[in-house]
């Protein structure tokens, strides 16, 4: 299986944006996880994770996107990491057939943020990080 970017999406209400995303991974979830949900896998496709306490209302801290608290937490389910300034960022993974994985990708934030093609720069290098 190899991985790939199915969907973005892209709204805005007021000064509120939404960028969402389906990405097909080729690894089951527990084999993604880390990816999402530990500093060391953060930083090989994302960013430094100064500061990530893996539980529900846990302190974390993303370097370049601020520092904030885990609101939804499910091992190798969720990860939702809300930073001030920085918005609401989910994870959630899905089951994808035999040894894979769909994950649903939300970044909420207000004014000025991340763009559609910067998270589809990143979800490739995750994919190719799954991949090899």
């Amino acid at each position: 299986m190899t991985g790939s970017i199915e969907q973005g999406t892209s709204q805005t209400h007021g000064n509120t944006h939404i960028l969402g995303f389906h990405v097909r991974l080729p690894r089951p979830m527990e084999g993604v996880w880390p990816a999402l949900a530990t500093p060391e896998g953060l930083q090989r496709w994302f960013t430094a994770a100064d500061e990530l306490e893996p539980r529900l209302g846990g302190a974390v801290s993303l370097r370049d996107l601020g520092s904030g608290r885990i609101t939804a937490w499910d091992v190798d389910r969720v990860a939702e990491y809300t930073l001030e300034g920085g918005g609401r960022i989910r994870f959630h993974l899905e089951r994808d057939g035999e040894g894979g994985s769909l994950l649903r990708f939300t970044h909420e934030f207000q004014g000025e943020g991340e763009s559609e093609p910067g998270w589809r720069a990143r979800f490739e290098r995750l994919i190719g990080q799954l991949s090899s």
